[in-house]
């Protein structure tokens, strides 16, 4: 399975341009990808320089066909004279997910701080040795007390998601909403953290969950006594003021470790002021 992530930062490259084709080809350019991970997707924001109000959900799904797009929407307002507008994460994927989970992220009260709602987009996928998480984020960037909380709800979720390998399994539900689907511990975390390699909430996310399956760096399995490459703020030094930092990852579960091959950033394109990640892993293994 090769895994691209990406903050796109609602299409807008370090040009001024918002481009969602030109998103679309510089992550094909990348590899041949299974699932395509988004953070900072819009709809109807004028207010995002150059996004205007299109619905760039429905442009991305569109971009793709033959994909499967599944809308993570973090912020859901109706705005006097514009209507409905929505931000948030996307997966677009070949295989059709098994089911899809939406987990509104802890927004806890920081009145000293600019922040929006955060949330953890999941799509369950049923590979041949059984299913498999994907789930990608965008954690809160102005304020660290909210950010440290969302870590801690990820690493609940990790925990919960693992229970449900054991739990009960209700017979006749077929074509109903209790029916059993598979979901365990085995998955792949990705998105913007908004918090650099070394900062505590990174080593946090990573420490032993128990009996469930405990998060690790896919960066440090494949590419071992490797310095990271920034991954925003290389090009755009307007809005990073000349500062880049390492705040998008892919964290894999414990049991998909051994299966990591490869995990790549694109470190020229321009088309956001994000540069993309790209993780292939063996789920054979």
């Amino acid at each position: 399975m090769i895994v691209v992530t990406w903050n796109i930062q609602w299409g807008r490259g370090v040009d001024g341009r918002v481009d969602l084709k030109r998103m679309v080809d510089t992550a094909r350019q990348m590899g041949d990808f299974d699932i395509l991970c988004l953070q900072e997707v819009a709809d109807n924001y004028p207010g995002l320089a150059g996004a205007g109000t299109d619905n760039q959900f429905a442009q991305l799904a569109a971009l793709l066909p033959g994909f499967h797009a599944t809308e993570g929407v973090a912020v859901e307002r109706h705005t006097p004279g514009l209507g409905r507008q929505r931000f948030g994460n996307m997966i677009l994927s070949r295989l059709a997910p098994s089911q899809v989970l939406r987990h509104q992220l802890p927004w806890p009260a920081d009145p000293a701080k600019p922040s929006m709602p955060r949330m953890a987009l999941e799509a369950v996928f049923d590979v041949d040795n059984g299913p498999v998480r994907i789930v990608t984020t965008h954690l809160e960037y102005y304020a660290a007390r909210q950010r440290a909380a969302q870590v801690e709800a990820l690493r609940a979720l990790q925990v919960e998601a693992a229970g449900h390998a054991s739990g009960a399994k209700p017979a006749n539900q077929a074509g109903r909403p209790f029916e059993p689907r598979g979901r365990d511990g085995r998955a792949i975390l990705c998105g913007d953290f908004n918090c650099d390699a070394k900062d505590p909430p990174i080593a946090r996310l990573q420490e032993p969950l128990g009996s469930a399956p405990s998060w690790t760096d896919a960066w440090t399995i494949a590419n071992p006594g490797q310095a990271r490459p920034h991954t925003v703020g290389v090009y755009d030094f307007a809005q990073w003021q000349g500062h880049a930092h390492c705040f998008d990852f892919f964290f894999v579960s414990q049991d998909l470790a051994q299966g990591v091959k490869r995990v790549e950033i694109d470190g020229l394109t321009q088309a956001s002021d994000h540069q993309p990640l790209l993780l292939e892993i063996d789920l054979t293994r």
